[in-house]
C-alpha cells in the first residue's frame, strides 16, 4: 500500500485507538471520525484530521477502514443518510473491522461495486492487548487482489493475518473464534473454581496446565486477571453477547444446533443483570461463582 494514499478510519474507541496509532508510527495520513470526538483527540494531537461525518471522511480517504460497535452501527455507518456511500470516491477500498453479520459485509461488498470501490471484511481477535502490542489475528474476507493491496496496513497492527475467501468469510471465522473463546472460558473459569475449593494455589495450578494440552491464550491472559481479581476490560461483556447473539442467529440460520454457545451466552445474560457489562469477559467467572455459592477468587 503506498503510503500517499490516505487512510480514513472511523472508530478510535478501545480498539480503534491503538491501530491508528500503529498507522501514525508507520508513516501513513490518516483522517478520523468518531461518535464521541474526545476518544479521538490524542489521535488528532499526533496529526490526525478530523471529519465531522461518515460521508466526508469517505470523500478525502483513499482507504476507509471501520471498527466500531454492532452490526446496526455499522450498517448506519455505510448505509446512512450521512454514510460512507454518500461521500466515497471511486478506486476506494472499504474495510469493516468490526465484528458483525456475514451477509451485512456481503451487502457492503455489493454496494460498494455499484460506486465502483472494493470492500473486504477485516474482524481482529487479541483484544486490547493485541491492538496496543500490534499483535492481532485478523480474519480476512474479499476479492483476494484488494486484500493483498491492504495487507500493509494490516501488517503495522496484526501478525497473524489469513485470507479466508470471498466477502463474508472474515466474519464466518471471527464467529468460529467467538464461539471456541466462550467454550474455552467456561472451562477456565470452572477449572478456577475447582481448584479454589480444592485448596490449590491457584497460581502455582496455572503453572501446570497452562503448559499442556489445556494451554490457551485464555489460560495465560485471562486466568491471571482472575486470580488477582481483575475484571477490567479487554473486550466488554457487552461485546461479547453482541457477538455470541451474532453467532447464534447465523446457526440458526444454517439449522446448527449449539448447545454450549447457547449456555454460555445465557450465563453472560447473568453478568449483564448484575450491572458488569463494562467488564472483561473473564467476568463469567462471576456467574458461574454465584451458582457454585463461593467467594471470589
Amino acid at each position: 500500500m503506498n503510503k500517499e494514499k490516505v487512510i480514513g478510519w472511523i472508530g478510535t474507541g478501545l480498539m480503534g485507538n491503538p491501530m491508528v496509532r500503529h498507522l501514525l508510527n508507520a508513516g501513513y495520513k490518516v483522517n478520523v471520525q468518531n461518535r464521541t470526538k474526545s476518544k479521538a483527540q490524542n489521535l488528532i494531537d499526533l496529526g490526525c484530521t478530523w471529519y465531522d461525518t461518515h460521508a466526508e471522511i469517505a470523500a478525502n480517504s483513499d482507504v476507509i477502514v471501520t471498527i466500531i460497535g454492532s452490526p446496526k452501527d455499522v450498517e448506519a455507518c455505510y448505509f446512512g443518510e450521512e454514510g460512507v456511500f454518500k461521500g466515497v470516491k471511486s478506486g476506494a477500498i472499504l474495510v469493516d473491522m468490526t465484528t458483525t453479520k456475514p451477509s451485512l459485509a456481503i451487502r457492503i461488498a455489493e454496494e460498494a461495486a455499484k460506486h465502483n470501490a472494493q470492500a473486504v471484511d477485516a474482524p481482529v481477535s487479541g483484544g486490547e492487548v493485541g491492538a496496543i502490542n500490534g499483535t492481532l489475528s485478523i480474519m480476512v474476507g474479499g476479492e483476494k487482489e484488494t486484500v493483498d493491496s491492504v495487507l500493509p496496513i494490516f501488517e503495522t497492527f496484526g501478525k497473524n493475518i489469513v485470507y479466508q475467501g470471498a466477502a463474508g468469510a472474515g466474519q464466518h471465522t471471527k464467529m468460529c473464534n467467538q464461539i471456541t473463546i466462550a467454550g474455552t472460558i467456561i472451562g477456565v473459569c470452572e477449572g478456577l473454581i475447582y481448584g479454589k475449593k480444592a485448596g490449590l494455589d491457584l497460581n502455582t495450578m496455572l503453572e501446570s496446565i497452562s503448559k499442556g494440552a489445556a494451554g490457551c491464550w485464555s489460560l495465560d491472559v485471562l486466568a491471571p486477571k482472575l486470580v488477582r481479581s481483575d475484571y477490567s476490560p479487554g473486550f466488554s461483556v457487552d461485546n461479547f453477547v453482541k457477538d455470541l447473539n451474532i453467532a447464534l442467529e447465523e446457526a440458526d440460520a444454517m439449522k446448527l444446533s449449539l448447545p454450549g454457545l447457547a449456555l454460555v451466552k445465557q450465563l453472560y445474560v447473568t453478568i449483564q443483570a448484575m450491572g458488569k457489562g463494562s467488564s472483561g469477559n473473564q467476568s463469567l467467572y462471576l456467574a458461574l461463582e454465584k451458582l457454585s455459592a463461593m467467594d471470589t477468587v
